[in-house]
């Protein structure tokens, strides 16, 4: 049950980014759709590739790929002084993505019983993975490079499910709101990692 959840939970969050995302960038109907469904099964497809699970297995998904194109078409009929915060709603819905994909892509990792570094790198491909295939299409630079903390916290979930900290299924969902909160706060209050600037001063 908290793997459905959990997989319909960032299902519709990563589809409804992809969809602004697609808009904010004039995409027609199409390009939303397309956008839309890119972010939102990009993620689980890399992760498959990187732990050894057929691609394939997407199609498998018949459900969520119908959450996914309701997501995406109500986003698309949205009023727009409802859509015009971009930065608000799109980051909000980029991060509970995140934490939602990269709990279900450490859960999916320590049921095959991969080890802890393969959990660790399936929280942050499925949790990343399709933000960054949907910034590249719409050429920005990816939330994931930017100086702002992002991928960390997927680390972290990937590390408290791979070690046994979180077991039941109230602990992921407590790790689930601790893991949207802190990516929230990071880009509200501008948490950033150490970074060096080598460019040569004019």
């Amino acid at each position: 049950m908290t793997w459905e959840v959990l997989s319909t939970i960032g299902t519709i969050a990563f589809a409804v980014s992809g969809a602004i995302v697609a808009m904010e960038e004039e995409y027609d109907i199409l390009g939303v759709y397309i956008l839309g469904i890119v972010t939102a099964f990009g993620g689980g497809a890399i992760r498959n590739l990187f732990i050894g699970v057929p691609v394939s297995a997407l199609w498998e998904q018949g459900m969520m790929f119908q959450i996914a194109l309701l997501a995406i078409t109500t986003v698309f009929l949205f009023p727009n002084n409802l859509l015009k915060h971009w930065r608000r709603w799109g980051n909000f819905f980029d991060s509970i993505g995140l934490a939602a994909f990269a709990i279900q892509g450490a859960l999916y990792a320590s049921d095959m019983n991969h080890p802890l570094s393969a959990v660790i790198v399936a929280a942050v491909l499925t949790g990343s993975g399709g933000g960054i295939v949907r910034d590249l299409l719409a050429g920005r630079k990816p939330l994931v490079l930017r100086s702002e903390i992002y991928a960390v916290w997927a680390i972290l979930a990937g590390l408290a499910i791979g070690i046994g900290i979180v077991n039941s299924s109230l602990e992921l969902y407590i790790l689930f709101v601790l893991t949207t909160a802190l990516r929230v706060m990071s880009y509200l209050f501008k948490w950033r990692l150490p970074n060096r600037n080598i460019r040569a001063t004019q």
